[in-house]
């Protein structure tokens, strides 16, 4: 397994060492277009004199950080020969980053950014709308879909010869991290995303897919700890220099694979838990205004109905 030089030089890892800047053009070009056009778009929102919530430009920023943070740094050349150090990219870039760049909200700002093009024109704005309503969308993001792609993604890749052959060539390696990344997006986007998106199941289906996913993370780590001999190709032999044994290697992926199952878990669950109470407060506003409108015509009504009830009782 050649990894072109990966590793030969690496000394034993530490948080420091893996640190260490050390950028992958693909994705330090891709984190700083994304940062840049959200950052036009809110500025765009403020000029208008339109508000845009901080807390969503911070988590779309930490979002894009942490994927800088995993593929523009050492981490990522220590991540080519050592199994933990790549469970833990793969798990942020799949779990993390994604959730954080859902609460951000991007395609909201972008359809309220984009200017509407003209009369029978086709503008950035209207592609991404056609997009949105499209069948394509509403397969990719349906949970028939989205539950087997993520278990997948983990099975399928690391327990078959598919996962040595990407790790094989720079190309394949980035594709696969943005594969990562993109199942992320599409599994959490129709159970936590703050944007419009072509399904919306009721919370409590929402949660119900959350777990049905997790199960199979967590058996996946497990799964790596239990094994007694090494899994994966290109982790078998570590350089020399690293100073570690892949087996141990290995069983400290599994326990990060099945760690970072939980992380996720929590923090989508809370972040749904603020959406249904938000949702719930917007509903009891509106059912109050109508009442301020027509009069509590709901009230009057149940009223009428409690009389003839007592006059039938009678």
């Amino acid at each position: 397994m050649d990894h072109s030089g990966h590793g030969t030089d690496l000394l034993p890892f530490t948080l420091g060492r893996g640190l260490g800047w050390s950028a992958d053009p693909f994705f330090l070009v891709g984190c700083l277009l994304a940062l840049g056009l959200y950052a036009w778009g809110v500025v765009r929102l403020g000029r208008r004199g339109d508000k845009w919530p901080v807390g969503r430009t911070v988590a779309f920023a930490f979002g894009v950080l942490l994927v800088l943070l995993m593929m523009c740094t050492k981490l990522n050349d220590y991540g080519m020969v050592m199994f933990s150090v790549h469970m833990v990219q793969h798990m942020v870039i799949s779990m993390l980053s994604p959730i954080l760049l859902l609460l951000g909200a991007p395609i909201t700002l972008a359809l309220r950014a984009l200017p509407v093009a003209g009369k029978g024109r086709k503008g950035p704005r209207e592609v991404l709308l056609m997009l949105l309503h499209s069948l394509y969308l509403r397969i990719v993001t349906h949970p028939a879909f989205t539950i087997p792609l993520f278990i997948a993604s983990l099975y399928a890749l690391y327990f078959t010869p598919m996962f040595d052959f990407l790790m094989g060539s720079k190309p394949g390696h980035i594709a696969m991290m943005v594969h990562f990344l993109a199942v992320g997006l599409v599994f959490f986007w129709p159970i936590m995303g703050v944007d419009p998106g072509p399904h919306r199941p009721g919370y409590l289906m929402r949660m119900l897919e959350l777990f049905a996913g997790m199960p199979f993370h967590a058996f996946f780590g497990i799964a790596l700890m239990m094994a007694t001999s090494p899994m994966v190709k290109t982790y078998e032999n570590p350089p020399a220099s690293l100073g570690i044994d892949a087996l141990s290697d290995q069983n400290a992926a599994g326990g990060i694979a099945w760690a970072f199952s939980e992380i996720p878990s929590v923090l989508v669950l809370i972040a749904l838990l603020f959406q249904w109470y938000a949702s719930e407060q917007r509903q009891a506003k509106r059912k109050d205004r109508a009442a301020d409108r027509d009069g509590d015509k709901e009230l009057e009504a149940y009223n009428a109905y409690l009389a003839s009830l007592n006059a039938r009782g009678r």
